[in-house]
């Protein structure tokens, strides 16, 4: 059963086509758009701010989403969030990534297409141009991105999109096998999968 809470009479909106892992948790003023995933143990606490997920885009597991009162927080369309990521009160804009356990906070907008590294802090207020390619704590803009590390994220995030799909059409609560059977199938996902050594972009 999805974990899914009203407060003060505001219900989060989850659209059919997205997929809503059943141990994440959404609170009040949510709003999860078109073919959107929302991974394990996901918080996205609408209890002050509003916010939004819109189409495509990917809140991986262990993310934590808030925002101040009267605030919003936004990940716009193919944006695309990494395990253990903070957002405050920021905007995240279309097909723009933020890295592994990364922190953004209040009224940063991260540009258009550009990528934010593992473990970054966003100051408050930070304006990243598109493309560019964001690292460190404090975080500060290294360089423009090139084309094919642009790719790299998109081809990523459309992984996403295969397995909000496949989640919906497979992904079931069952009881665990007491031993490893003959001949174990692999997990066939769609697509090739991403490189083990991430891109180049953030070993920068």
């Amino acid at each position: 059963m999805l974990q899914i809470y009203s407060i003060d009479g505001v219900t989060p909106v989850v659209h059919p086509s997205a997929y809503v892992h059943p141990s994440a948790v959404l609170i009040g003023d949510v709003i999860i758009g078109p073919r959107c995933y929302i991974g394990p143990l996901a918080s996205l606490r609408g209890d002050f701010g509003r916010i939004i997920i819109n189409e495509g885009a990917n809140i991986q597991d262990g993310c934590v989403l808030h925002g101040f009162m009267d605030s919003d927080t936004v990940v716009d369309v193919d944006g695309h969030i990494g395990h253990g990521a903070v957002l405050h009160g920021c905007r995240i804009e279309r097909d723009a990534m933020v890295g592994m356990h990364a922190v953004i906070m209040d009224d940063a907008v991260i540009g258009e297409s550009s990528i934010v590294g593992a473990l970054s802090f966003v100051k408050a207020g930070m304006e990243v141009p598109a493309r560019s390619l964001v690292v460190g704590l404090p975080a500060r803009i290294v360089r423009p991105l090139r084309d094919d590390e642009i790719a790299w994220k998109r081809k990523g995030t459309m992984q996403y999109h295969e397995l909000t799909e496949r989640s919906i059409r497979t992904m079931r609560a069952v009881p665990p096998l007491a031993e490893v059977e003959a001949d174990r199938p692999r997990v066939q996902a769609v697509g090739r999968a991403q490189p083990k050594i991430r891109d180049r972009a953030e070993r920068t």
